[in-house]
Order: structure tokens, then sequence, then C-alpha cells
């Protein structure tokens, strides 16, 4: 169900702020702080703040499925801040090796 709403978001138009991609801790953890609060509903908000693709992103194609946060065979994304279904081709700027 929510794979198919975050789907159907992008399939509208929904445009999220990929950079600045955080090249420090300092800069990944002021990313989680915006998101910390949010209600674990606020799908829209999370997608647009993480800078979520629905496709890999940058010159090494960076994807969800060499991201630490990445468990496979759930397909989700277990940082909590986040704790979204995502699929491995997919990208967010707060991804981590």
């Amino acid at each position: 169900m929510l794979l198919r709403m975050i789907e159907d978001m992008f399939a509208d138009g929904l445009v999220t702020e990929v950079e600045p991609f955080p090249e420090t801790d300092r800069e990944f953890s002021k990313l989680l702080d915006i998101l910390r609060p949010l209600d674990a509903n606020a799908l829209r908000e999370k997608l647009v703040i993480s800078g979520w693709l629905l496709e890999p992103y940058g010159p090494d194609k960076m994807r969800c499925q060499e991201c630490m946060y990445f468990l496979v065979h759930r397909r989700w994304c277990d940082l909590p801040e986040l704790n979204l279904p995502a699929k491995a081709d997919w990208w967010c700027r707060l991804w981590r090796i």
C-alpha cells in the first residue's frame, strides 16, 4: 500500500530535494533533525526532505540496494526517521554505505 502511494506521488509529479547531498556527519544529522519530529504518516514530507527518487542517482548510479539501511528481503528502508518501503533501484540523499 505505501509502496503504491510513493509511486503514485511521483507519477503525479512529486519533486524532492536531492541536493545538497550531506557530505559530513553534521550535514547528515541536520537532515535527521528535520525528519525526526515529523508524524509517521507525513509521507510526502519525508520523501521531499530525504530527496527520495525512484531511480539510481548520480554518476555512480547510487541506489538503495547498496545502502546500509536497506533491508533487501523486506524491500524496506530501515532508517528510523524514514521507515518506508523501498525498491532496490531507488535512492535518497540519506544513502550510506
